[in-house]
């Protein structure tokens, strides 16, 4: 005689197939991750989103950061706006969304430049100020390649203003955390206007990681006390699925040389390593929101421990399924017996 739950296979199979594929819809990526990843060039070891004809030499001494926008708009959108004019615009809108009041000569704070970024370029940059050099250069790098959009970073301890184009790394952060940045690509948008010291170097210039930090330092203008003191700050474009999260307060680095140009923005400083070191804000009045979790891993906390959520919640389902299918052929069997007894 066949047993009731053996009779009843077939229905625990469907039940359960159900609930497994109820859950891995849950595990798989969406249609919208699938496709931003597709759109990123491939991995050859590094990425280069510099193009000849998008480089422009900042007009002013003050205007460096203006000039870091138009160039980033003419590498995003394909452009090649090389106007006074332009880089007037930028300069005064961002001038009046600064977050201090400041002197002509100090020119754009960085809340202010990611505000100029947010409005005239992508609304997925941030401002980020991080602890260390190795923080803020891993997250940095991890958001252009997941993105393909630059970077922009203060230098000089905020006294001047670069945009980071590419990198090479020892692998592809877009699909793995464990990697070390080997070299980047800079742009210096006073290049044409002065050329010393390093500041600035031709366009799409190459430096290696130590060379890099001699010149992306830790944040600290003079005249007054700002939220940014002792930060390496960048504005990174962020992925939207990134999820902020808070940070403590800063670690001042030690001073490195400075350049003669210009008190142009009132631009960043850079530090060195440390976990928990980013903290992210909007450019808006006020001070800074939330931020984007550890550096090097931009992938927040709630992503990293979704997959592990959905993966118990698949395993909980097809138990389900499992226990309500024997149960019912258990329910079966006994009124089977019953049926005989009477």
């Amino acid at each position: 005689m066949v047993s009731p739950v053996r009779r009843l296979g077939p229905v625990i199979a469907v039940v359960a197939a159900v609930a497994i594929g109820f859950g891995w819809t849950a595990l798989a990526p969406t249609a919208t991750d699938a496709a931003a990843t597709a759109s990123l060039p491939a991995w050859h070891g590094g990425i280069d989103l510099y193009r000849d004809g998008t480089f422009t030499t900042q007009k002013t001494w003050l205007w460096c950061t203006a000039a870091d926008v138009q160039i980033i708009r003419n590498i995003v959108r394909r452009q090649h706006d090389h106007t006074a004019s332009g880089q007037e615009r930028y300069y005064d809108w961002m001038r009046s969304h600064n977050r201090y009041v400041l002197p002509q000569s100090a020119g754009v704070d960085p809340q202010g430049w990611t505000a100029g970024l947010r409005h005239f370029v992508d609304d997925r940059y941030r401002l980020v100020a991080s602890r260390s050099f190795s923080s803020a250069l891993r997250s940095a790098v991890t958001n252009l390649r997941k993105t393909n959009l630059p970077v922009g970073v203060t230098v000089s301890h905020g006294g001047h203003a670069w945009v980071l184009t590419g990198f090479t790394a020892t692998a592809d952060p877009l699909t793995t955390m464990t990697f070390t940045v080997t070299s980047v690509r800079v742009v210096g948008p006073l290049f044409g206007l002065q050329s010393k010291n390093g500041y600035d170097m031709p366009p799409d210039t190459k430096l290696t990681t130590a060379e890099f930090k001699r010149f992306f330092t830790a944040w600290k203008y003079e005249p007054m006390r700002m939220i940014w003191d002792g930060r390496y700050v960048s504005v990174q474009p962020i992925p939207r699925k990134a999820v902020n999260a808070s940070v403590p307060s800063s670690t001042p680095a030690p001073p490195v040389a400075t350049p003669k140009p210009s008190p142009t923005p009132t631009q960043a400083r850079t530090a060195s390593e440390s976990p928990s070191a980013v903290i992210v804000a909007l450019a808006t009045a006020g001070p800074p929101t939330a931020s984007v979790p550890p550096p090097g891993s931009l992938a927040s906390t709630a992503d990293a421990v979704a997959p592990v959520a959905k993966i118990v919640l698949v395993m909980f389902l097809a138990g389900v399924a499992l226990a309500v299918a024997i149960g019912l052929g258990r329910g079966r069997a006994d009124r089977g017996r019953a049926g005989r007894r009477s």
